[in-house]
């Protein structure tokens, strides 16, 4: 029992860290001002052109770090903060974004299998408990089998983002260095929010898998039973 218990703190306790980590860096530099002085849809603009993405849009979205690339419709959009915000939090959320455009426009390898995982991965996350508890209540190892797998597609796409991710974060300090959008004295301050958004992905992928091996070592023992 004192085994589960302390299983189930570190799964909650790995998500809430790494927020809490996302918070605390975004909150602390996005008072600090780019020396630039470039609002972050300046900055999007600024790095998309310069790679020849005239196509894509920037827009702003509603809500809170709600900051994300659109393949289908071509669209940086960044939340307000940073669609409007002058700070080196701002100039960073808008480069990572613009990351994953060009990365788009490359056909990234790694950002083209994550796309096709997407249908699996939505199906994986959608059903796989239900079949797992299907399994579980009626004795059928079969459904929860079913469930596994639907839950390892998942757990795919989860691993699949890191690689995305962590490049999108890379292209992004490259060319805000490059293009003078940060100075030299500001590169650890903008490679702090960068490495703090990451670790939500990190830490979702850390869950996912351990999550994933439980389940795998419950089904093997049920499977000894028989």
């Amino acid at each position: 029992m004192g085994g589960y218990l302390i299983y189930f703190a570190i799964i909650i306790l790995i998500p809430l860290w790494a927020q809490m980590r996302v918070k605390g860096s975004y909150t602390k530099y996005s008072k600090v001002p780019a020396s630039s002085h470039m609002r972050g849809a300046e900055v999007a603009r600024r790095i998309l052109d310069t790679n020849g993405l005239f196509h894509v849009n920037v827009e702003e979205v509603r809500g809170h770090l709600t900051d994300h690339y659109d393949p289908r419709s071509k669209t940086v959009r960044l939340s307000s903060a940073n669609f409007h915000g002058h700070s080196v939090a701002a100039a960073a959320i808008a480069a990572h974004e613009v990351g994953h455009a060009i990365q788009d426009q490359q056909n990234y390898a790694p950002l083209r299998f994550r796309h096709t995982l997407v249908p699996v991965a939505n199906i994986g996350s959608n059903f796989s408990w239900i079949l797992i508890m299907i399994g579980f209540l009626a004795g059928l190892n079969g459904f929860v089998l079913l469930g596994i797998i639907f839950m390892a597609s998942a757990v795919v796409f989860q691993l699949v983002t890191l690689p995305v991710e962590f490049n999108a974060s890379n292209r992004a300090m490259d060319q805000i260095v490059s293009l003078g959008i940060i100075r030299n004295d500001e590169e650890r301050e903008t490679r702090k929010v960068l490495n703090a958004a990451a670790l939500t992905y990190v830490a979702a992928a850390a869950v996912a898998v351990l999550e994933l091996l439980r389940l795998i070592l419950i089904y093997t023992g049920m499977q000894r039973q028989e």
